[in-house]
């Protein structure tokens, strides 16, 4: 446990007291009993992360005109009871919760004696969590909420621990003999290429009812039109791309595309390769600005565009029935693909993270096709990054869409010049947090004005939202993928990583 000087941990506490309890903070005293508290790691884990503030009180206990240094009750108020919890956080989940982080903060109590508060940061979990004996919990708003049996196995398959691609599908072997399955037993030397021979032993068939299934890895790889033969299963599994004139979607009865949506179909290889063509001519025709003569230019790099449509097929979560929509405007083009982003993935680790595959059985098989979409190597989002930096063009926007029946991730790729400020503002939050117009001015040199304008101007491109604040003169700002720990834990913990290493250290 990694122990911070006084100085250092005054400001930590002011913004833990100025916090409310939410999705990624919750606040606890030390009792003797520890359930709610192993509840809270259980759901953090199972959810998207976040900070359990030990030995502070609830703000809603706070007496009327008490200050709010009385909540601090520290973990000397029960230092027992403390040495049990962290015993029992190492031998009450299964499987067991690993990436723990702790970090004592020291404090004056709300009886002025000296003492310690302990933030236990929580990252999302690749796995799903059970507490031994009392159950799967998940994080609400700012409680807890004990998961049905349902719920769990959604669960699962929402994280990646399983896969949709596994499941055995009732389609004759006959309608996978296409075309797609002796290109690919071409590539491999398979001599042999009868279905029902060769589908078992590469782990893409299993008995069934009535004889040999295909899983739906097998039907997604080699049938001529998977998305008709899964529509009977509640299904999809094809892409549709919209082109549209102008920046937004209009509702209006006449709609603003350049040409009736495309939806593109086929087996992965086939379809991947389809609608990287048909996009890359899209993009290379450009658009023409209404009334203004003006043709827009897209400038992003081949590779990027590829990847992005590549790592939808290969990465959806094929139990959701919702296809693939590419939709492209005249600044920006955005990749929506159905399920979450797997294991412990997040908008603001993608980048760095190790590859987490959703469907490993198709990104295997899909290396053994000629001109194949994917290495399997693990490198693609980081490709996209660095592509898009040396086109001098922003970062692509990682977002998961959470509000609507089927969640999706949008990856959205912006066809806008990248000012070299942005460089500083970007490695600034990374590093601190939320930006306010005053630390602009700082950075920057520009006036309230024009800080006030790039700000405006940053949340209409979508690469900051600004966060909620009680006056225009305390706004600050994030990206959006840092934008769900916004409610203080990200600048409360960040930092633990490079203070604690990847787990808990002893006392």
């Amino acid at each position: 446990m990694i122990d911070l000087s006084l100085a250092q941990a005054s400001s930590r506490i002011a913004t833990l007291l100025g916090a409310q309890e939410s999705r990624s903070l919750d606040f606890k005293r030390i009792g003797s009993k520890h359930g709610r508290l192993i509840e809270t790691i259980c759901a953090f884990a199972n959810s998207d992360g976040g900070v359990l503030a030990l030995g502070i009180g609830d703000a809603k206990d706070l007496k009327p005109g008490a200050k709010p240094e009385s909540r601090l009750f520290g973990i000397e108020e029960n230092p027992e009871a403390f040495d049990d919890f962290r015993r029992q956080v190492m031998n009450r989940f299964t499987p067991a919760i690993e990436r723990l982080h702790w970090l004592r903060l020291p404090c004056t109590l709300h009886n002025g004696q000296a003492g310690h508060v302990v933030l236990l940061r929580v990252e999302k979990s690749e796995q799903v969590h059970s507490v031994v004996g009392n159950g799967t919990w998940t994080r609400m708003d700012a409680s807890n909420r004990e998961l049905a049996a349902a719920e769990i196995a959604d669960l699962t398959y929402q994280r990646g621990v399983k896969s949709a691609e596994t499941l055995p599908m009732p389609v004759a072997l006959d309608l996978l003999n296409t075309d797609a399955w002796r290109s690919y037993c071409g590539t491999r030397g398979l001599a042999d290429m009868d279905l029902a021979v060769r589908l078992p032993r590469l782990g893409l068939a299993v008995p069934g009812k009535g004889g040999l299934q295909p899983l739906l890895a097998a039907v997604l790889l080699f049938a001529d039109e998977p998305g008709a033969l899964l529509a009977g299963q509640g299904m999809r599994a094809d892409i549709r791309v919209f082109h549209y004139k102008g920046k937004a979607v209009l509702r209006s009865e006449v709609p603003n595309l350049l040409l009736p949506p495309k939806t593109i179909s086929g087996p992965a290889v086939e379809q991947i390769a389809k609608a990287q063509a048909y996009v890359l001519e899209r993009l290379a025709v450009g658009l023409t600005m209404e009334g203004s003569g003006f043709k827009t230019r897209y400038r992003y790099p081949e590779r990027v565009i590829k990847e992005a449509i590549t790592n939808a097929v290969v990465h959806r979560d094929y139990r959701l029935n919702r296809d693939i929509h590419i939709r492209i405007f005249d600044d920006r083009v955005e990749v929506e693909s159905p399920g979450r982003l797997p294991g412990n993935l997040t908008p603001a680790t993608i980048e760095k993270a190790r590859s987490v595959p959703r469907n490993s059985l198709l990104a295997q098989h899909l290396r053994e096709f000629p001109n194949p979409p994917n290495v399997d190597a693990g490198e693609g989002v980081p490709m996209m990054f660095a592509q898009m930096s040396q086109a001098n063009l922003y970062e692509p926007l990682y977002r998961e869409q959470l509000e609507a029946a089927v969640p999706t991730l949008v990856v959205t790729l912006l066809n806008e010049e990248r000012p070299p400020l942005w460089v500083q503002v970007s490695d600034w939050i990374d590093r601190n947090g939320p930006i306010a117009n005053s630390k602009l001015r700082e950075i920057s040199g520009l006036d309230t004005l024009a800080a006030s304008k790039q700000l405006r101007q940053w949340v209409v491109q979508g690469v900051l939202v600004a966060l909620p604040a009680a006056s225009r003169q305390l706004a600050s700002y994030t990206k959006p993928e840092l934008a769900g720990l916004m409610d203080l834990t990200h600048s409360l913990s960040f930092g633990l990583d490079n203070e604690n290493g990847n787990g808990e250290k002893p006392l």
